[in-house]
């Protein structure tokens, strides 16, 4: 680091301008991958005292790793933000400018999730002189990759072991113990092309599909009323896009769509959402229906007491309908929450901000968090 940051701000504003996107799909610019905020990542998190290495995940993407260690063995507690940030391509301010105007941070990765991040390191920093005698031994990770395959959480879960997880993500401060679970699905109408002149020698793709879509539809809809949980609510279900068709004046032989669903942890527990994929096929026999995709359920019991800490510092239980890092150790056993300062809706967002007040707000309530676990 070329100076030392002197506040959580200034933490936040070093951290939005480095480049860190996600090289997955269109990423806006071609400064992609984590390293570097890793390597920034390493050099603050050793001037806290702490033991760091930076551990490659794919070529150029590390996830950094730290841990305040302790003479005596202790539950793990791990603190883990992502470093990767979705896009830039469309934004109308300067992704890594780290500007601030009217009280906002601007910039890619404000609010999702450097922001958060900043304010997680800063409480570590103003509590040094705190942790090794806490009754948990404190680790932070970095971790590369959440936008797309979650590879830096599945790297670290499946070489350490944690007791706790907290997961840096823009809830407003909630702390969000139960999550949907993305389910991506494609269906596939194979028909039989003919000079669009003479329509009745071909099969319509777009149209056996368009069919059988409307027919999906209905049949999930009422599925997904039936079915209810008290946190999250019911599943849902989105058609996100369609391609078919190669010239207006061929009849098409093929046309697919994607559908984007968000099932609920218990049917994805039971049997990997094997129930509704029996549904879809039910409702559109003549087309191909696969999954492409899926993420982990988060659902870490609420009366867990490192969620009653994080409750006790101000946090609210919630539930949510995206899906984070948390999931990851969740489903290898791991009580995992997420939690942090800055709101969703400002997730991915053209002028992503976040508030400089909430930046204070997560370094207050995190530091609330570390000082109550000495508490009971």
């Amino acid at each position: 680091m070329n100076s030392a940051p002197a506040s959580v701000v200034e933490l936040a504003q070093a951290l939005v301008r480095i480049p860190s996107v996600n090289p997955d799909g269109d990423p806006g610019t071609d400064r992609t991958g984590e390293e570097a905020c890793a390597l920034f990542l390493r050099d603050f998190l050793a001037s806290l005292g702490a033991e760091v290495r930076v551990e490659e995940v794919l070529p150029g993407r590390p996830n950094v790793v730290a841990r305040f260690a302790v003479a005596e063995k202790k539950p793990r507690l791990l603190f883990a933000p992502h470093t990767d940030t979705v896009s830039v391509a469309g934004m109308t301010v300067d992704p890594f400018g780290g500007d601030i105007r009217d009280g906002k941070l601007y910039g890619r990765g404000a609010t999702d999730t450097k922001g958060p991040m900043a304010s997680m390191l800063w409480a570590l920093r103003e509590c040094r002189g705190l942790l090794p005698s806490l009754p948990h031994e404190i680790w932070f990770a970095g971790l590369m990759g959440e936008e797309a395959g979650q590879d830096g959480a599945k790297a670290l879960a499946a070489k350490e072991a944690f007791d706790f997880v907290v997961v840096g993500e823009p809830t407003g401060l909630d702390v969000v113990f139960k999550h949907k679970v993305d389910v991506t699905a494609r269906i596939v109408a194979a028909g039989r092309s003919a000079h669009s002149s003479c329509p009745e020698r071909g099969e319509n793709a777009i149209t056996k599909l368009a069919s059988g879509l409307l027919a999906l539809q209905e049949e999930l809809a009422d599925c997904f009323k039936q079915i209810v949980d008290p946190v999250l609510g019911h599943p849902t279900f989105s058609i996100g896009t369609i391609r078919g068709g190669t010239k207006f004046n061929i009849v098409p032989d093929h046309a697919e769509a994607v559908i984007d669903l968000r099932l609920l942890p218990s049917q994805w527990k039971e049997n990997e959402a094997e129930d509704v994929f029996r549904v879809m096929r039910g409702a559109c026999p003549g087309l191909r229906v696969e999954r492409i995709a899926g993420s982990q359920a988060l659902d870490t019991d609420p009366s867990h007491a490192l969620v009653g800490k994080l409750v006790a510092a101000g946090g609210k239980p919630a539930g949510a309908a995206w899906f984070c890092d948390a999931a990851i150790f969740s489903s290898r056993g791991i009580p995992a929450v997420a939690v942090g300062p800055g709101s969703i809706a400002q997730a991915h967002t053209e002028d992503e901000f976040i508030e400089l007040a909430d930046l204070e707000r997560g370094v207050d309530f995190f530091k609330k968090f570390l000082h109550g676990l000495h508490i009971g």
